[in-house]
């Protein structure tokens, strides 16, 4: 008799398992191909013409003289708009400023101010008065000299003050400077360069860290506030590039040049509020975010930066015991 029951039980629940399991498959299919048609939407067809001048004839790029800056500054002049180049050697402006004049036959402007001191932005203001500005690219930013515990950083109070000011000050005063007249014509795109450094505690480059995950939560945010008026905010949370700050020198498939990269984040603006900016940069944040566990994610990041403090240090004591013995000699 129990026997018969549970039978009778299961096939009774066979039909409503079978349209569970059914349900569950087709809502994964779903997903998968939703995922896989936003996936070419953005990293294939891209964003198409949102980036030019029907959003004012004026960008603004801060950092513009080096590395991801200067390449934002080249392809947003390719694209047509006269710029805006804020940095702080007037030598390094005035060669990239002539350069995309020559190049792209547009007009020019720079600023030389050092975004490591907060008094810098009347300067700044007065000198984007009456620009109508579609494109501002908060670029500029400061990392380590090389990985190191908190409280073993040389003259860790002007590191904190320095590192603050150029990485968060400068995103939220440039921000308040521009966005106004955004806001009003109900038009224009803020890109804050943040870093995959922010997307979870790196060890070693705590406050590099720790300042580029403000710059992240701060776009997100914005974004939220602001997209019914007209503006895209996006946050940009690049992985390594070929730049000086990263000192990597030999471009590779997960490792781009500034040019690859900038070319690439582009395509994404208002198609992903947050965005790792490049095919392989966008796995590797899906991995590390999705799938690996983040207690491992900061173990790993943690022993990488101790090898490279390791390796800086046993460096420098070999460069100062050879100048050293070169003094000796003399």
């Amino acid at each position: 008799m129990n026997r018969m029951n549970v039978e009778e039980a299961l096939r009774r629940a066979e039909a409503p398992l079978f349209w569970v399991g059914a349900f569950t498959v087709a809502s994964l299919a779903l997903w998968m191909l939703y995922r896989l048609l936003s996936g070419f939407r953005i990293w294939v067809l891209g964003n198409g013409t949102l980036l030019s001048t029907k959003l004012g004839k004026w960008a603004v790029v801060t950092g513009a003289t080096d590395g991801i800056g200067k390449s934002y500054a080249e392809e947003l002049a390719r694209r047509g708009f006269a710029m805006v180049l804020i940095s702080r050697s007037q030598d390094k402006l005035d060669d990239v400023a002539k350069s995309l004049e020559e190049q792209f036959n547009i007009e020019t402007r720079t600023i030389a101010v050092d975004f490591g001191r907060s008094d810098i932005y009347s300067t700044i203001e007065e000198g984007l008065r009456g620009l109508e500005i579609g494109v501002l690219v908060n670029n500029v930013g400061v990392s380590y000299s090389y990985p190191e515990y908190f409280l073993c950083i040389p003259d860790l109070e002007n590191f904190i003050t320095n590192m603050v000011n150029v990485n968060i000050t400068s995103v939220c005063q440039m921000t308040r400077l521009v966005l106004p007249r955004m806001a009003e014509r109900s038009k224009g795109i803020v890109l804050n360069i943040s870093s995959a450094s922010g997307m979870y505690p790196l060890p070693l480059l705590t406050v590099y860290s720790a300042t580029k995950a403000f710059v992240d939560f701060f776009s997100r945010g914005l974004q939220e506030e602001y997209r019914r008026q007209g503006v895209i905010v996006q946050s940009v949370l690049p992985f390594f590039v070929v730049t000086k700050m990263t000192r990597i020198k030999k471009p590779t498939l997960d490792k781009p040049t500034p040019e690859r990269y900038v070319a690439a984040e582009l395509s994404t603006v208002g198609l992903q509020t947050q965005t790792n900016g490049y095919f392989p940069h966008a796995v590797m944040g899906w991995l590390t975010t999705k799938l690996v566990p983040i207690n491992l994610v900061i173990f790993f990041g943690a022993r990488m930066n101790r090898l490279q403090r390791t390796g800086y240090l046993h460096r420098r004591r070999l460069r100062e015991e050879k100048n050293g013995k070169t003094l000796k000699t003399e």
